[in-house]
């Protein structure tokens, strides 16, 4: 059995014409049932995207960004500021923290010290990368 096309993973204006084309079907009298199978998507997203159309139209269905906003972390502005300058001036044992180069732990440690805000080591590397 053919597993069923993923519309996530399809490019932005791949995905805006599905999705036109899927509301299309839906208005000339195709049912959603009969339109996901034909264009490969879930009855679900059919569902959606007509609820989408019911409430704003075709305009509405345009896509938004995805994921998360760029500099929406916890940590931000002097105090990320702050730490940065730490990292560059000193080496974390100068600080009192139990490491000898800078690692992501140690960068979780010296936030934690200076702020108390617990941040996961994919969130320090998100933030060094920055």
């Amino acid at each position: 059995m053919r597993k069923p096309r993923d519309a996530r993973n399809l490019e932005s204006p791949t995905l805006q014409l599905l999705r036109r084309q899927v509301v299309q079907a839906v208005r000339a009298g195709m049912s959603q049932t009969e339109a996901a199978r034909t264009f490969g998507a879930s009855l679900r997203a059919v569902n959606k995207w007509m609820h989408i159309d019911r409430n704003g139209g075709l305009r509405a269905l345009l896509l938004k960004r995805r994921g998360r906003r760029l500099g929406a972390g916890r940590l931000r502005g002097e105090p990320a500021q702050r730490i940065r300058q730490q990292i560059i001036d000193t080496m974390p044992d100068q600080l009192k923290l139990p490491f000898y180069l800078w690692t992501r732990a140690a960068v979780a440690s010296l936030i934690h010290r200076e702020f108390g805000i617990k941040v996961s080591l994919v969130t320090v590397g998100r933030y060094l990368h920055a």
